[in-house]
């Protein structure tokens, strides 16, 4: 349905939806300030622990492009509906068990049903609300959800987990089943929303395999050694299994991914930069934390409270970032973003035994919410733009992927810097893990400016044709 009225019917959907990647955002930080509860609670050794958090990412980047094909083929409604269930049921057992291997069972599950949500949802908005102002102003309160549910994860963990751990697990659930209810009734039944072709089963198979072994390997390297037989192993098996399925992909009649999609400039460029933004930041809230609680000894709450004025810039401001980014392009929202993001990392290399809040702790999380309130709607749009409706769960499978694996990625590059340190002084560890950090900020900003060039030159070349024409 492309009607632009924002009627109250329309509404209630995009709150629904809002709702709901809130809580799959939420779920991927909010576990963070509760692990040292978790940990003594149930008695689990430390690698068993970063499974708490891993198998989340495991399930959710591994299955994000099959979860988003799957919207197209089945019905994004209908996927949308059954993945949010699950969730909630995940939820439940998750605060309830008592075992660490149902805990992290549970975390899987969760993460699983979150790749289909997630994509499922930005579909059914791109569908929804017609391309262009209607369609930007939608994604950006949208994606604000997403951003301040990640942001504002550490804060409410912080509160919950002085009420207890099970806290964290226990309140999403309610939520999601308030949420399922209201999808019911409000999201919108078009009879047209599957899309043409058959499945793809080997390239479903291969892809999903290759994802699930690299964020595996990638998870496990810190621990296992970057040069151990299983993570290069598992390095080799996932390139293969990527090899397989891009030539499964152009031999097959009805592909699950069209590779023809990553001929778009803004598209990779959209992709790449959310690798950037949100890999480089689940490395630097992991230093964080680290610095905050374990060098500093600030309380969880305390920590929590740390990253609130990042939380509450992107939750006040994103939803204004489809006005600007009719007015000015997400090209140019995305430069300054990435500037920010840059600039945001540089300054917390000043780190020192006794930081100040005003001119240190503040000012940064402020430069990165505005790198977040900045750039990730800004991505979403751009990702999607362009891109016809069959093809929707497609793009927005493409670029949650791009985030979770990226997130998986960068976080053991920087577990493994900040743990080889050899230095007497543990700030230096810090401050080299924070430097990955910020190497890839200012790669960011590289690539945006390339491609707020290449928007130029595009324009320049359309300006002459039209010159030409009169």
């Amino acid at each position: 349905m492309h009607d632009e009225r924002w009627n109250g019917r329309l509404w209630a959907a995009l709150t629904v939806l809002c709702a709901v990647v809130f809580l799959d955002a939420l779920d991927v930080s909010m576990v963070g300030v509760a692990l040292p509860s978790i940990q003594a609670d149930l008695g689990l050794s430390t690698s068993a622990l970063q499974w708490v958090v891993s198998g989340y990412v495991l399930g959710y980047g591994g299955l994000l492009l099959l979860g988003g094909r799957t919207a197209d083929l089945l019905g994004r409604r209908r996927v949308f509906l059954v993945a949010l269930a699950v969730f909630a049921v995940a939820s439940l057992l998750g605060g309830l068990v008592s075992d660490g291997t149902l805990l992290i069972a549970a975390r899987f599950v969760k993460g699983i049903s979150a790749a289909f949500t997630a994509p499922a949802a930005l579909s059914i908005i791109t569908t929804t609300f017609a391309e262009g102002p209607a369609r930007n102003r939608a994604l950006s309160i949208f994606t604000a959800s997403g951003a301040s549910g990640f942001s504002l994860g550490l804060v409410l963990s912080g509160l919950l987990t002085s009420l207890g751990w099970r806290w964290t697990f226990l309140m999403p659930a309610p939520v999601a089943i308030i949420a399922l209810v209201a999808a019911l009734k409000f999201l919108p039944k078009n009879r047209e929303e599957r899309a043409p072709g058959g499945y793809d089963l080997i390239g479903a198979v291969t892809i999903t395999a290759s994802m699930l072994l690299l964020v595996f390997a990638v998870v496990e390297a810190p621990e296992a050694g970057w040069g151990s037989a299983r993570t290069v192993g598992s390095l080799i098996g996932a390139a293969v299994l990527l090899a397989l399925f891009v030539l499964a992909e152009r031999k097959v009649k009805h592909p699950l991914v069209r590779l023809g999609i990553l001929r778009s400039g803004p598209i990779v460029r959209a992709n790449l930069g959310l690798v950037i933004l949100f890999g480089s930041y689940v490395g630097f809230q992991f230093v964080a934390m680290q610095y905050f609680q374990n060098f500093l000894h600030w309380s969880a709450l305390e920590t929590a409270l740390a990253f609130l004025p990042a939380g509450l810039l992107v939750a006040v401001t994103s939803t204004k970032m489809g006005g600007l980014a009719d007015r000015f392009g997400t090209g140019r929202l995305i430069a300054i973003g990435s500037a920010a993001l840059a600039g945001g990392y540089v300054f917390f290399l000043q780190i020192d035994a006794h930081p100040s809040l005003a001119t240190l702790v503040i000012p940064g999380m402020v430069l990165l919410g505005v790198a977040f309130a900045l750039s990730f709607p800004s991505l979403n749009i751009q990702a999607t733009n362009g891109v016809v409706d069959d093809e929707q769960g497609l793009a927005s499978g493409l670029l949650n992927t791009s985030g979770q694996v990226g997130g998986a990625v960068v976080l053991a590059i920087v577990t493994a810097v900040l743990t080889s340190s050899t230095s007497a002084d543990p700030l230096d560890g810090f401050r080299s893990a924070i430097t990955v950090s910020a190497v890839l900020g200012v790669l960011g900003l590289v690539i945006a400016l390339t491609g707020l060039r290449g928007s130029r030159r595009a324009a320049a070349v359309e300006e002459e044709k039209v010159l030409e024409a009169v």
